[in-house]
Order: C-alpha cells, then structure tokens, then sequence
C-alpha cells in the first residue's frame, strides 16, 4: 500500500482555547472521531476512515502527530525507514504537553480539544451524537472523552497507554479518577457501552488492563480480545493494530468481525432510532 494522497477527504484545522489541529473529513451523517495511533493516519487509518463515512456516518480524523496519508508499514517502505517515522512521531508525543504517557491516573490535556472537537462537530453534523475510535497511544482517549454525554460509542483499540513499564501501570489506563468515574456513572444510568480490542499477547495492552476496565465499567465494558492466529501474517509487527496493521479483511476472519462489530457499534448508537439494532447490521454479520 503506497501513500495515500488525500483523495476523497475535505481538509480543515479546528481551534479550541489557544490550540489548533489539522482535520481531515469524510462522509455526511452523524460523526465518528477516528484518533490514528502511532505513527499517525496512515493508509490503513484512512481505509479504516472509508468504512465509517461508507455506513453513512462523517469520519472526522484529527492529525495529532505524523504526515497525513504517509506509509508506515516497513513491508512497504522497509524497517529502517518505517523506524525512523515511528521514532519521530513518538519523539512528538513525548515533548509535548497534550499527552501524558507514563503518568497514572490522569487524562491526557489533548482530551479537552478533542472534546470540543466532538462537540463542534456533533452540532455540524447533527444526529443523537458522536461516536470515536483512539487506537494504541490515544486508545484511552476514547474513554476520557466519554464524560461528554454527545459522545455515544466509544471504541478503544489496543489502548496501550500508560507505558505498562510497571505493575500498576498495566493495571490501570490513561483517564482520571473524576473522568473514569464520570464514564461509570453514564454506564449505569444511560446504558453507554465502551468497547475494547486487543490481541490477547499484545505486551502494550496487557490482561491486567482489560481487567481493570471490567472491575471499572462491569458489563459496560464489551472486550473483544483475539488470538495472535488471527492477526494478519502478512504484517511486519507482532499483533497489535486490530483494525488497521492486523486486520484480515476477509468475511469469516476473527479481525474482521471485530471491524464488524465496531461499525455496528456506531450504526446502533448513531444511525438508528432509539438505540434499536439495525436490521441490515444484523443480516449482514449473519450471512442474510
């Protein structure tokens, strides 16, 4: 897969406070905050991106780190090279203030632009309300954001901070004791739903992470944890990136059911009324 040139995405920035961001845009209907992991939106992010505006929601990507629609996958572009793009992308993470990546018990700063990025664009595009998808470093972004009742469906894809250098930080995600207390409060009162993806021997998404957000969210919390069979072979890295590196998208494929079930998850909360399951959602997973 070669870089992709932005084809088919509106590009804008959103400003909030004293910080703007690039976004790129897809789509009509209601609003999906797709957030990239590390090294940024890549192909595979943007394709991702394609399938969300495709059941008829906009796709709204927040460019945080990285150069939009750059390859970063050292089988199409080699190790070293992919290595370096992956270091640089980190290296901006690390020196800036709007993520916090080793710190327990705290949300990151970069939540409160999201946040109002979910809201500009709840009141754009209309609908009951937004959903979003952080994947690896901004996984539990996701979460944090949930304290918003405009956020609906909040997806957590391989959540892999903080760092789990540590027994407490494996035991523990990135979101503050108010933020996480907040999200628990909507997960009993309203019914909301947050969704969690990892490869069950992905070391940055240990066990004691999902079993931290069971003991935190009880039901609420909907795991879905795949055997490294069913991550994509073809890919340079260990299972890790569900949606996007890892992804097999083939019907009957454990990584593509996950993809399913992400996108149901957004046609449920999102696109039908009341919550009610959406009927070709369901005969399209069933085989009808």
């Amino acid at each position: 897969m070669a870089d992709h040139d932005l084809t088919g995405f509106d590009r804008e920035t959103f400003t909030h406070g004293s910080v703007t961001h690039r976004i790129l845009r897809r789509g009509s209907g209601p609003a999906v905050i797709v957030i990239a992991e590390i090294p940024g939106i890549t192909p595979k992010v943007l394709a991702f991106a394609e399938r969300v505006a495709a059941i008829g929601c906009t796709a709204v990507l927040p460019v945080l780190f990285g150069t939009p629609g750059r390859d970063g996958d050292p089988a199409n572009i080699g190790r070293l090279e992919a290595r370096r793009y992956v270091a640089a992308s980190i290296r901006k993470v690390c020196v800036s203030r709007e993520f916090t990546v080793l710190a327990t018990g705290q949300s990151s700063p970069v939540v409160t632009w999201l946040r109002a990025l979910a809201a500009h664009e709840h009141e754009r595009c209309g609908g009951p309300g937004v959903g979003a998808v952080g994947m690896c470093l901004t996984g539990g972004f996701a979460l944090a954001m949930a304290v918003d009742d405009r956020l609906l469906a909040p997806v957590l894809s391989q959540p892999s901070l903080p760092f789990p250098l540590t027994r407490s930080r494996a035991a523990n995600i990135d979101i503050s004791a108010q933020d996480l207390a907040t999200v628990r409060g909507r997960c009993e009162r309203e019914g909301l739903q947050v969704m969690g993806l990892r490869f069950r021997s992905d070391r940055l998404v240990p066990d004691d992470r999902f079993a931290f957000l069971r003991r935190e969210l009880g039901d609420a919390f909907v795991a879905v944890e795949l055997p490294d069979s069913a991550a994509n072979p073809q890919a340079a890295t260990a299972p890790h990136s569900v949606l996007t590196d890892h992804l097999i998208d083939e019907p009957g494929q454990p990584t593509r059911a996950a993809l399913d079930g992400v996108l149901d998850l957004f046609r449920t909360r999102l696109l039908t009324p009341h919550g009610e399951p959406d009927p070709e959602a369901t005969a399209a997973q069933s085989g009808g």
